[in-house]
């Protein structure tokens, strides 16, 4: 099973992150925009579609706000499984550290998938800019 882990530390407090990637449904508007041009709600699942076209249908598994963790999964006809985590961890008042770990099969998809998240992670740097000085 692939297992594709980003730790991606952002100029900003955990709280403004966490609220970011608990908006299950603002995917498109406060997270990752241009990444993700679109995003719906549609029972406890979304439904997304990225720049390059391709939608998926993505499951909220888990969403605690404790331990600032979000788990979602996609079950579709090309991934015979595909479970991610998101958790927000603060580092001081001013930063913090967002893990974002995918597992999946087939391994095959990986190197694609893992170009997707290389994509979103410069889309999530540009919505969580450094602070001006």
């Amino acid at each position: 099973m692939a297992s594709i882990h980003n730790d991606i530390p952002l100029p900003v407090p955990a709280r403004d992150v966490w609220d970011a990637v608990r908006d299950f449904g603002a995917l498109h508007q406060r997270l990752v925009p241009g990444f993700v041009t679109a995003c719906t709600l549609d029972g406890d699942a979304r439904i997304v579609t990225f720049a390059n076209g391709a939608v998926a249908r993505e499951i909220l598994v888990d969403c605690d706000d404790a331990r600032q963790r979000l788990v979602y999964a996609i079950n579709n006809e090309r991934l015979k499984h595909y479970s991610a985590s998101v958790q927000v961890i603060a580092e001081g008042e001013a930063s913090c550290r967002m893990v974002w770990i995918i597992d999946m099969l087939p391994n095959e998809l990986a190197a694609y998938v893992q170009g997707q998240t290389k994509e979103a992670v410069v889309a999530l740097h540009k919505a969580f800019p450094p602070a001006a000085a």
